[in-house]
């Protein structure tokens, strides 16, 4: 009979917090358009200055399978 107390509390809660996200939720976010236009990037001066990249070796096996040996001949 104690645990009729605690639902409707438990409800209660749930009820506010669902009514709390629905009414007063945070606006959305606008990113200000000035804050674009300052920065540019050249991808292709980086990709010109560019000499020595580390190099590493990979034993690719990505298409080998196990062949199963065939004993009944």
């Amino acid at each position: 009979m104690r645990a009729h107390p605690v639902v409707a509390v438990a409800t209660f809660i749930l009820v506010g917090v669902g009514v709390k996200l629905t009414f007063f939720s945070a606006p959305m976010a606008a990113a200000d358009v000035r804050s674009t236009k300052s920065a540019s990037i050249d991808v292709a001066e980086i990709h010109r200055e560019i000499k020595d990249l580390p190099v590493e070796n990979l034993h690719d096996m990505t298409f080998v399978f196990p062949v199963a040996i065939d004993r009944t001949i």
